[in-house]
């Protein structure tokens, strides 16, 4: 039972900051929508900062499932490349939800060491799978996966926060930054 208690407090975590659009809920408001007590939350968690952590986790983990399908049929650099960007920019990632939980953990990575560790390691991901995509397409593939990166991570925040930017052409964007890093772009 633990293990579906676990994960429904999780999915209950991500659809609160969802509607709030910040970790401005409370441990109580979970429960209630994961049906059961703050006391069994707590019992799991420990607390709200801890529930969200797990939440942030699982949200990683549904990313990389998402780069692992885009990867599936890559079979050059460039194609490696156009999938980790397709990954970043998929319609799940820009579930009202998902989008809550991003910006928290954006928020909160500047005074919650635990945070800023899983924003560092989702970054550290990124830009190693990016690195390796760019050998034989960048004479610097170190350099042009930090910024691409760096550009994919700013055209998501634009795009989610923004009424006038949107996922495609974020996507898009990005896409160009890549044939301009790889000199394909004429």
């Amino acid at each position: 039972m633990e293990p579906i208690r676990r994960a429904a407090l999780v999915e209950a975590t991500i659809a609160e900051i969802g509607e709030a659009g910040s970790l401005d809920v409370t441990v109580g408001q979970i429960a209630k929508r994961a049906g059961m007590s703050s006391a069994l939350a707590h019992h799991y968690f420990g607390g709200k900062h801890q529930i969200f952590l797990a939440a942030m986790a699982q949200i990683l983990r549904d990313f990389r499932k998402e780069v692992v399908e885009e990867l599936r049929g890559a079979r050059t650099s460039r194609e490696r490349a156009e999938a980790l960007i397709a990954a970043s920019f998929a319609p799940s990632s820009f579930a009202p939800a998902t989008v809550g939980a991003w910006m928290t953990l954006y928020a909160q990575a500047t005074t919650h060491p635990e945070t800023h560790r899983l924003l560092a390691l989702y970054q550290r991901r990124l830009r190693s799978n990016l690195t390796y995509a760019l050998r034989g397409l960048s004479c610097d593939p170190r350099g042009d996966a930090e910024m691409l990166g760096a550009l994919i991570d700013g055209l998501y925040l634009r795009a989610a926060l923004s009424k006038d930017a949107s996922r495609d052409a974020a996507q898009a964007t990005a896409l160009r930054a890549l044939d301009t890093l790889t000199g394909a772009y004429q």
